[in-house]
């Protein structure tokens, strides 16, 4: 990771007095929403609070990474789930552990994690897929983030047939000790959340995820503007104010990070650390993602990776490449480890095209 030792992280002082900063999250409002059971007969039950956005046929399900909120895919769920609400329904959701969802004190593992997305989008309430298992057809598009896309791997391996298109973003088939060992990356992880400043903290988190190069431009998020695009509200608790700008895409990160860690029942240090646990332990065999990649088609299957990622090494995703041999597979130069933020444009138009492939392959285009 090429590493920028001058990049300054705007304070959080600065950053929650900014004018925007009751505008960073977006205020996007839902088709179906609520908490939705899942895991009986698992620990549970637990709920799951989720989303739905737009009422098109295209079936989209985002899997948030480690401490991630719902609405750490805001900018997909306006793009799709708003401007293209005709065309897709967008499921994203808290994972078991922060947000609004259950945070259960047991042991958790990818492969529950992902057996609690089987049972969301199986819900009457979220009906993305009919309960009964010989009624179910390829029609779900899976897109995973980091731990979302250990997630994502356990659901395909669980569930190849209901796969219309896989998305692996950023992610690995086992965390291993390529450049650290597996217990300095952990160690890496929970310092994360090791009693440090605020500012430390943000500023430390942001080194991580994002390339340096990017944090340091002006903020190029593509606001919503509400009373223009389909239904945007407008921005909770700023007076009827606009969506307005940060000075920069690293303050952009630092006000929606503050944001969730303010909101104490949303974010904490247990439901963290039982989230990092799931991504410690999640081992998938060079053998069992093959038969994975043949249950789903590998041609359905879409592997990215960054070579600026400073949370998960680029070598974890070019193995992962390397074992399923998916039908496309993406090393990105200058890219770290959220191209859903990072490269917004280009990310959410290669989602488009591949769900537009998987639409094709099953007869629905």
């Amino acid at each position: 990771m090429t590493l920028d030792p001058d990049l300054k992280i705007p304070t959080v002082a600065e950053t929650v007095s900014h004018p925007s900063f009751p505008t960073a999250l977006w205020n996007l409002e839902p088709d179906r929403a609520g908490l939705c059971p899942v895991a009986e007969g698992r620990g549970g039950p637990l709920e799951i609070n989720y989303e739905v956005h737009g009422n098109g046929p295209v079936k989209l399900v985002f899997i948030m990474g480690l401490g991630g909120l719902l609405t750490g895919w805001q900018r997909q769920t306006f793009y799709f789930g708003h401007l293209n609400r005709d065309k897709y329904s967008v499921l994203v959701f808290d994972n078991r552990g922060v947000g609004a969802s259950g945070k259960p004190l047991m042991r958790y593992s990818s492969s529950e994690m992902a057996r609690d997305v089987y049972d969301l989008v199986t819900s009457p309430e979220v009906d993305f897929l009919p309960a009964e298992e010989e009624e179910q057809k390829r029609c779900l598009h899976i897109v995973g983030i980091s731990l979302g896309g250990m997630i994502a791997q356990e659901f395909a391996c669980l569930y190849p047939w209901t796969v219309s298109s896989l998305a692996l973003c950023c992610t690995a088939p086992e965390i291993k000790n390529y450049s650290l060992t597996w217990l300095e990356n952990i160690k890496s992880r929970i310092g994360m959340l090791v009693p440090k400043s605020p500012d430390e903290s943000v500023a430390a988190v942001a080194r991580q995820i994002f390339a340096h190069s990017w944090l340091a431009l002006p903020d190029d998020a593509e606001l919503p503007v509400a009373g223009r695009d389909p239904k945007v509200l407008p921005p909770a608790g700023a007076d009827g104010k606009e969506y307005g700008k940060f000075e920069s895409n690293a303050q952009r990160f630092v006000a929606q990070e503050m944001h969730k860690r303010m909101d104490k029942s949303k974010f904490g240090l247990k439901g963290f650390l039982l989230q990092l646990i799931a991504a410690g332990w999640h081992r998938k065999s060079e053998g069992e993602l093959k038969k994975m990649a043949e249950g789903v088609g590998r041609e359905r299957i879409l592997i990215m990776h960054g070579t600026e990622d400073g949370m998960i090494s680029l070598p974890h995703g070019e193995v992962l490449m390397e074992w399923v041999k998916p039908g496309r597979g993406l090393v990105v130069e200058g890219m770290g480890h959220a191209p859903s933020m990072e490269r917004t444009k280009w990310f959410n138009e290669l989602i488009g095209e591949w769900c537009a492939m998987g639409e094709r392959l099953d007869g629905r285009l």
